[in-house]
């Protein structure tokens, strides 16, 4: 697969006024504690890394994904930068990361770590065509690395002190040097922090640059209350643009980092809007698995052989399990639907009627009922074709794009009433 790197605003100055980025916030762990870090889940006014409003499990991040690309459709990168790191949480990474690929092949894919334990996720990262990572290596003499980190917690033991900065420094390296080998391009943040590493960020920027690192973030600390740090001063711009300068002489310089949250999306440097965060809200009330208490799929048909019934017409549902080994599906039941009339409360009615259901397939449905279907953790197929073939691609998480309708025939026509008796 070739994807077009010159879309990351992140690693492309050029691209960050055209194309935008989503952070889903699916790892909320983390296995470092940093003297300037303090996490904080649910800080709407804050823009650093770190801070989220909502954490979210892979299904739900996937469904906020959809409702933002609808807000968004400049979205060229999806990234994973926390809310902790993405690889003391590499279940629920790795699975986000699967199911965005599978549903977006020509999405640009990145993932942001300290490097401690992305070792083992190499190979996969690459198989997924994830473009992009990012290292945060803001030492490269553990005896600097040791002020820097208070502890590290690798494959369930703690390390303290200088032995713990050596630890880091070495997987960060070595990661650093396989990711280079599978042909991943690696920007290197290293956060400046005055009195610390300020006059060692250099040494950083030589060291990764003959390792095969692609770009250099010197980016300034964010000084963060209830820290060891929280003394500190920010760094003055001029001795941020003097490093910067000075490790230009061995990598190229991404200068436009706006320290994004884990939750950031849109333009960088945009705060996110307040109806992308209503919609991060709303997923993080969804199941966090569609299977969980979901087990069946629903179907408007008229025969019960087709998919040939527009959700408002639906007298009933009828209601398949997945056959063994993809063989034909099971019908379970045949459910009654509620009667026409009464607008929205119909369709919640529905989403009561078949709260068992992950999925249903219909032959055409208005937005309302798809809203309140979806917001109820049910998502809504608007397809023509076999109820068998539907079915099982939908249990199979096979692209339906091939059964998707192209125009709704029978969608709301001038006569609607909007009572519920049609497209709502």
């Amino acid at each position: 697969m070739t994807l077009s790197i010159e879309k990351h605003p992140c690693f492309n100055d050029r691209s960050r006024h055209t194309f935008g980025r989503i952070h889903l916030p699916v790892a909320p762990k983390c296995n470092i504690q940093c003297n300037y870090c303090n996490r904080k889940f649910d800080c709407l006014n804050e823009n650093r890394p770190g801070v989220t409003s909502r954490v979210l499990s892979p299904h739900q991040a996937l469904h906020y994904l959809d409702r933002a690309l609808e807000l968004s459709p400049n979205i060229a990168v999806v990234g994973i930068a926390g809310p902790g790191d993405p690889f003391a949480n590499p279940e629920d990474t790795m699975e986000t990361l699967r199911l965005v690929r599978q549903k977006y092949p020509d999405m640009l894919l990145c993932v942001a770590t300290n490097g401690l334990n992305v070792l083992p996720y190499i190979g996969e990262l690459a198989e997924l065509d994830v473009s992009h990572v990012t290292l945060t290596i803001n030492a490269v003499n553990p005896e600097i690395g040791a002020e820097i980190y208070a502890w590290i917690r690798h494959r369930k033991k703690v390390y303290r002190d200088v032995n713990a900065a050596r630890l880091l420094l070495d997987n960060q390296l070595e990661a650093l040097k396989k990711l280079k080998e599978h042909g991943v391009t690696t920007k290197i943040n290293s956060i400046i922090i005055p009195g610390i590493n300020d006059r060692h960020v250099v040494d950083v920027a030589e060291t990764v640059s003959k390792l095969g690192a692609g770009i250099f973030n010197a980016l300034p600390y964010y000084k963060t209350e209830e820290t060891v740090f929280e003394n500190i001063p920010e760094p003055h711009p001029e001795l941020v643009k003097a490093i910067q300068k000075n490790t230009a002489q061995y990598l190229p310089q991404m200068k436009h980092c706006a320290r994004c949250r884990a939750d950031a999306i849109g333009i960088i440097g945009q705060e996110n809007s307040d109806e992308i965060m209503k919609q991060l809200q709303e997923a993080a009330q969804l199941p966090k698995k569609p299977h969980e208490n979901r087990p069946y799929i629903a179907v408007a048909s008229m025969e019960g052989v087709l998919i040939n019934q527009h959700l408002g017409e639906a007298d009933r549902f009828l209601v398949y399990a997945p056959g063994a080994d993809n063989s034909r599906p099971v019908l379970v039941e045949s459910r009654p639907a509620p009667p026409p009339g009464g607008g929205t409360m119909r369709w919640e009615a529905v989403a009561s009627l078949l709260m068992d259901c992950r999925a249903i397939l219909v032959n055409g449905a208005g937005e309302s009922p798809k809203k309140v279907l979806n917001g109820s953790g049910m998502k809504v197929y608007i397809l023509d074709g076999l109820i068998e073939e539907g079915v099982n691609g939908v249990f199979s998480g096979k692209d339906m794009s091939r059964m998707a309708r192209i125009s709704q025939m029978h969608a709301c026509k001038t006569n609607c009433s909007g009572t519920g008796g049609g497209c709502g």
